[in-house]
């Protein structure tokens, strides 16, 4: 027992000697996942079978709705990102083709930063002071070449229940105006607003604001700012035990900043503490069109081992 003991203060005390003063404090109060030391995927252990059966209930109109936005170079993307798709014909240079049935084929080179567009933000994306998810040091995380843990070859494939709050039919504007915060208040009183509905354990929580239809119209305001979730609303949805929560703004979070100092707290409450997955650039109104507020949502991202963050298109059957 004593041998242990020692040991186990011998490997915290070289752990917390790799770490800064601001780091070291950081990781005596970080947030120890209650799935266990090894746990990579957060709140999606929240989703359950009987979440997935419950949300195949929700499918009334048979209809989906792809949430994703269009990805390509005119995309706005947080700087420095960048994006290029180049469109290659190997071997077939003067009109060569290949066989007898004079195959012709196109190949593309895509070089690009993956946190663009609609994009799922993986448990490595945000730490605090250098300190990750599970209270895990950065030094335990960063790789050059991937991520060494949290890397999107680790999240499963989802499928669950998705509520969509429609934020601009509850503030009676077409586009929520940059700056506006989702708080508890708010969020309570577009569900209610929504038929008295309620946010179940392992939900994904889609806000809706119309900010999306800035989108190549202005782009320069659309990218400056945005409204979205607030820090005491974070940390209510983070009560209620919800999987994932995205919104149709490039950064799910309200910027400006409730406190100007706390840069992306939000992210780091929902990624760092809470193991909650962040969407962004997700677009929900044609099943709001419909008057939908609520069905089954599935998101597979690519498994590329070590990405942080992943391009991805959810699907939302209702």
């Amino acid at each position: 027992m004593k041998i242990k003991k020692f040991a186990a203060s011998f490997l915290a005390g070289t752990l917390l000697g790799t770490l800064s003063m601001g780091s070291a404090l950081a990781y005596e109060k970080c947030h120890k996942s209650k799935w266990g030391p090894n746990d990579q995927i957060g709140a999606l252990n929240n989703i359950t079978a009987d979440n997935i059966l419950a949300a195949t209930k929700l499918i009334k109109k048979g209809k989906t709705m792809a949430m994703a936005i269009e990805t390509n170079s005119k995309t706005p993307a947080y700087p420095p990102r960048t994006y290029s798709m180049t469109i290659v014909r190997p071997g077939q240079e003067n009109g060569q083709t290949f066989g007898s049935t004079k195959l012709s084929y196109h190949d593309d080179i895509l070089q690009t930063w993956v946190g663009i567009g609609t994009q799922l933000d993986g448990l490595g994306h945000i730490g605090i002071d250098n300190v990750f998810y599970n209270c895990t040091p950065g030094i335990e995380v960063t790789g050059i070449s991937g991520l060494k843990k949290f890397g999107i070859e680790t999240v499963p494939g989802v499928a669950t229940r998705a509520v969509i709050l429609d934020m601009t039919a509850l503030m009676g504007k077409d586009t929520i105006p940059e700056g506006t915060p989702f708080n508890q208040p708010e969020i309570e009183a577009a569900l209610k607003r929504q038929g008295n509905m309620k946010i179940n354990k392992g939900d994904v929580v889609i806000f809706y604001t119309g900010w999306h239809k800035l989108l190549g119209v202005d782009d320069k305001r659309q990218g400056a700012a945005e409204p979205g979730l607030g820090v005491q609303g974070a940390r209510y949805l983070a009560s209620l035990g919800v999987a994932m929560i995205g919104s149709d703004t490039w950064g799910l979070e309200v910027v400006p900043f409730e406190n100007k100092d706390q840069a992306f707290h939000v992210h780091q409450i929902l990624l760092a503490e809470f193991g909650i997955f962040i969407l962004e650039n997700v677009v929900s109104q044609q099943a709001l069109k419909d008057g939908v507020y609520e069905g089954m949502i599935t998101v597979g991202p690519h498994r590329t081992t070590g990405a942080v963050q992943a391009i991805v298109n959810p699907v939302f059957v209702y």
